[in-house]
C-alpha cells in the first residue's frame, strides 16, 4: 500500500494535470458557414442520389401483387371515405365543386408533402448503417426521398387530371390562369416537407420516441389543412389560425386554379 505522502503526491499531480487539460491550445471549428449548402458536393454524388431514388421507389411495392397500382388505389380509398363520411354523412359543404374533385385534389398535394416529411425526418435513424460505413454528404439520403416521392406524386397527379377531365365536361368548374402555379406549388411542398423532416431528423436522434409522434401529428394536421373543408367554412375569428398552417395557402391556390373555388391570396402563398 502506497504512503500517505505518496497519495498526497499523486493527488496533486493529478489535480494538476486536469487543470493543465483545461487550458485549450487549439480549437477545431467549422471551415464553412451553416448556410453553405456546398451544392458542388452533392452534385458529385449524383449518381448515389439516383440509386437511392431507385431503392426507395422500387422497393416499396417489390413483393406486392398489385405494385405501382397501389399508388392509384390509395389516394381513391382516402377520397371515397372523404366523399362518403364528410359529403354524404356530415354534409360538408365543398364550395359547389364535385366531392369526389375536392378531397381528391386536397389528398393529392397532402399525400406528397406528409410522405416527404415521415420519411426525411427519419433519416438518420433508418440508415444509421450506411452512415457508419462510408462517407458521403448526408443530405443526399432526404433529396433522394423528396425526388422518390415527386415521382409518386407525379403518377397521382394525372389520376387527379384524368378525373378533373372527366368532370370538366358534365360539371360546371371554372379553372383559371392560377393554376399555371403548378409547378411553384410543388416546389413548395417539396421544400416543406424537406426542411421540416430535416429539423426533425436532427431530433429523432436523441428522442426516438418522437417518430412515433410525428406520424401522429401529421395525421392530426391533415385535419388542420383545407382538404376535407373549404376555408370558407372556419368561422372568421379562426380563420387565422388555419392560414397559419403553411400547407393551407398552397392547397388553397391549387384547388382555386383548378377548381374556381377557395382562396387565392399571394401574400399568404408568400
Amino acid at each position: 500500500m502506497p504512503a500517505d505522502w505518496q497519495k498526497d503526491i499523486f493527488a496533486k499531480h493529478l489535480e494538476h494535470n486536469t487543470h493543465m487539460a483545461e487550458v485549450w491550445d487549439r480549437e477545431i471549428e467549422p471551415s464553412t458557414r451553416w448556410y453553405k449548402l456546398n451544392l458542388a458536393s452533392i452534385l458529385r454524388f449524383k449518381d448515389l442520389i439516383f440509386l437511392f431514388v431507385y431503392r426507395d421507389f422500387v422497393s416499396v411495392y417489390k413483393q406486392t401483387i398489385l405494385g405501382p397500382i397501389w399508388f392509384f388505389i390509395q389516394p381513391l380509398i382516402t377520397t371515397i371515405t372523404f366523399t362518403l363520411v364528410f359529403g354524404r354523412l356530415a354534409h360538408v359543404s365543398t364550395d359547389g365543386s364535385p366531392k369526389l374533385l375536392f378531397y381528391l385534389a386536397g389528398v393529392t398535394l397532402w399525400n406528397y408533402f406528409a410522405d416527404t416529411l415521415i420519411k426525411t425526418s427519419e433519416t438518420f435513424t433508418a440508415n444509421a448503417n450506411i452512415f457508419g460505413k462510408v462517407y458521403f454528404p448526408r443530405i443526399v439520403v432526404p433529396l433522394s426521398i423528396v425526388i422518390s416521392n415527386l415521382i409518386k406524386f407525379a403518377i397521382q397527379l394525372l389520376l387527379f387530371l384524368a378525373i378533373w377531365t372527366y368532370f370538366l365536361g358534365i360539371h360546371a368548374i371554372h379553372p383559371n390562369t392560377v393554376l399555371l402555379f403548378l409547378p411553384f406549388l410543388i416546389l413548395l411542398m417539396g421544400i416543406l416537407g424537406f426542411g421540416f423532416g430535416i429539423l426533425i431528423s436532427s431530433i429523432t436522434t436523441k428522442y426516438r420516441d418522437l417518430k412515433f409522434l410525428i406520424a401522429f401529428g401529421v395525421q392530426i394536421s391533415m385535419y388542420a389543412t383545407p382538404i376535407v373543408y373549404p376555408i370558407s367554412f372556419v368561422p372568421q375569428q379562426y380563420r387565422w389560425i388555419v392560414l397559419a398552417n403553411p400547407v393551407t395557402s398552397i392547397i388553397e391556390t391549387f384547388k382555386f386554379g383548378f377548381l374556381g373555388v377557395g382562396e387565392f391570396n399571394l401574400l399568404h402563398l408568400l
